[in-house]
């Protein structure tokens, strides 16, 4: 039976945005900071679906970090997540970006972290969300059907792809766990 799960973005969905706080790029595992809520909102959604991180890391192909570094940043907010009570059930990233490293079929908009995520665990798209602050995650979830959830901090959806329209838009992650739990209702 497939299954349903919720998308997260990383960078300015879980965590602070660093690139669109401060212009520099997250590198190093004491630069995470949770943003208000986030951890209890995945502990929700933990219940009901599967947690599936889907984030663009392009400080891999800038050379600011090597692909092992950015394992290594991923382990460990999972980890800080595990002992908030809050589960990652899977985590697949793009390390690509086009002016560094070329075209890829990885990088969102393009839903091939999505493909991954699916022949890893059997989706149901139209029963599944992805939630992100970037038109880019939302343009990726639509290709797969996902009902798709702006959330307004980092970017907020002030990015490139304004045509592009969210089927809904909520504050944070946190008031974005509590539309989706009331979906099931």
């Amino acid at each position: 039976m497939k299954k349903k799960a919720v998308f997260l973005d990383r960078d300015g969905v879980i965590i602070k945005d660093w690139h669109h706080d401060t212009g520099n790029h997250l590198t190093k595992t004491s630069q995470i900071e949770f943003l208000q809520g986030a951890s209890q909102a995945i502990q929700k959604l933990n219940k009901h679906f599967l947690v599936i991180l889907v984030a663009n890391q392009s400080t891999v192909a800038r050379g600011l970090v090597s692909l092992e570094q950015a394992q290594k940043l991923n382990r460990f907010l999972q980890t800080e997540l595990e002992k908030k009570g809050a589960r990652l059930d899977a985590v697949f990233f793009c390390p690509h970006h086009p002016d560094f490293s070329g075209n890829c079929d990885c990088r969102k908009p393009k839903k091939g972290l999505f493909l991954q995520a699916d022949k890893a665990f059997g989706i149901d798209f139209k029963k599944s969300f992805l939630v992100g602050d970037k038109t880019s995650d939302i343009a990726a979830g639509k290709k797969v059907g996902c009902v798709t959830i702006l959330v307004q901090t980092g970017y907020g959806g002030k990015d490139a792809l304004k045509k592009i329209k969210p089927d809904f838009v909520v504050a944070d992650l946190s008031k974005a766990a509590d539309s989706i739990i009331n979906s099931l209702k």
